[in-house]
């Protein structure tokens, strides 16, 4: 398996792909992200074509269970982001 790609050689990467230079990728990259950030913030979620969807998802108070005493005691309720990987990039990575 390879390493995870940084984010300095994702950029450099969307730079060369949009055949543009390293601050253009950037800050295109920070808006996405930005966008994503919010709009899943607020409780919506959004399709990255070829890539998936990431939503937020509200998960009801529960029981857990403390690993080191045992103890059983009780989550609040709280919400989890959950990425749907798009079918064309599974196809992708098993082909």
């Amino acid at each position: 398996m390879s390493t995870a790609m940084t984010k300095s050689q994702l950029v450099a990467a969307i730079a060369d792909a949009m055949g543009s230079d390293k601050k253009t990728a950037t800050a295109a990259l920070t808006a996405v992200a930005d966008v994503v950030s919010r709009e899943v913030a607020k409780g919506g979620s959004v399709t990255l074509p070829g890539l998936g969807k990431m939503a937020c998802r509200a998960r009801p108070e529960r029981q857990v269970r403390n690993p080191a005493t045992g103890e059983t005691m009780t989550k609040a309720a709280d919400k989890s982001v959950k990425f749907s990987i798009a079918k064309s990039l599974k196809d992708i990575v098993n082909g």
